[in-house]
């Protein structure tokens, strides 16, 4: 059995092609599709976050939105860019989500990845301190947010406060029980995976990491999946942890699939640099008669060693048509591979 649920960018464009040609569409239709992927029996409604661009940003309103119009799905992030963040204030907005939702807050966050501007984290107010590059304010940043979702008080009260205080030290509020538990670490590279794993955070593993060992992209993740896992282990957690990966599948079962993604994409990994010096590999697309796309999706080791797989939808095409790709792969693909 594995989760199966969407993960979307959240794009908008004014193109008359595009259904999706506003912030507001693109956030209004997030809901929507979330609302209708439950009603397929779809496990996860997931957002990408991406700054200065025009695609969803910051996440807790949508998160918020979707958990009052749901009851069952998990909701969550696939990732939050750490560098960006105040973590009080984001486990303040994380912890007003998850209680809304009634604790079906999946948190997916990350150090961050090239963005559309240059170090656009020092707009919003953040530098590395000396000898730090941003990538280790990241984690910095994501270490204070895990530490004050545990709970426990660590501001002194004011002896003459607007309102009384509960004893001791004070923890940030709204506080949601069992938050930290779901808070999951998008991954890039093995030694990020085994940071996360050390740390007791779910691993989110998405179509691109970097390029370890030339190998085939699902080959190399499953082994960054089977070292994570090593690693888990060998901290001593209770808890069994979480494994998502990220695909682009698209079952052809009409005129509309094939016209859309019927004459061939990315059928083969590819690979490139995603800064100066970091070469990175992208996993491929999949787009074939349902029969086809099972066998082809059981060669997938990744997919295989993961327990929820999420997938990435073309927002653009509008609500209706991305619940259709999602119940193609419930009903088609899904069950043929022992996913349901």
């Amino acid at each position: 059995m594995k989760k199966i649920g969407f993960l979307s960018f959240g794009h908008w464009s004014p193109s008359v092609h595009s259904q999706t040609r506003s912030a507001g569409d693109a956030l209004l239709q997030s809901i929507e599709l979330a609302v209708a992927a439950e009603q397929l029996g779809a496990d996860g409604a997931y957002f990408r976050v991406h700054h200065f661009a025009r695609q969803l940003a910051s996440p807790f309103p949508l998160l918020a939105a979707v958990g009052a119009r749901t009851s069952r799905i998990e909701i969550g992030t696939a990732v939050i860019d750490m560098r960006y963040e105040n973590p009080l204030y984001m486990a303040e907005d994380a912890g007003a989500a998850d209680l809304i939702a009634g604790g079906r807050l999946q948190l997916g966050i990350s150090r961050g990845s090239p963005e559309q501007v240059i170090d656009g984290w020092r707009y919003f107010g953040y530098a590395p301190t000396d000898g730090q590059t941003d990538a280790d304010m990241g984690r910095r940043h994501a270490e204070v947010l895990l530490d004050v979702l545990k709970g426990q008080g660590f501001a002194e009260p004011n002896p003459r406060p607007m309102f009384p205080n509960p004893p001791g030290l004070l923890r940030l509020e709204p506080h949601s029980e069992g938050l930290r538990e779901r808070i999951w670490w998008g991954a890039g590279s093995n030694a990020t995976a085994v940071w996360a794993a050390k740390l007791g955070l779910n691993l989110q593993s998405s179509t691109l990491k970097d390029d370890e060992t030339g190998e085939p992209f699902h080959v190399q993740q499953a082994n960054q999946i089977r070292a994570y896992r090593a690693a888990w282990q060998e901290a001593g957690h209770k808890r069994t942890p979480r494994v998502s990966v990220s695909r682009s599948i698209f079952a052809l079962v009409d005129d509309r699939d094939r016209a859309y993604f019927g004459g061939g994409g990315q059928e083969n990994d590819s690979v490139g640099f995603i800064d100066e010096k970091t070469r990175a590999i992208f996993g491929r697309s999949y787009a074939a008669e349902p029969d086809v796309l099972v066998e082809q999706l059981r060669q997938d080791e990744a997919i295989a060693e993961a327990d929820t797989l999420l997938l990435t939808v073309p927002n653009q095409l509008g609500v209706a048509y991305n619940a259709h790709v999602i119940e193609a792969i419930l009903t088609h693909v899904a069950p043929a591979l022992g996913w349901r």
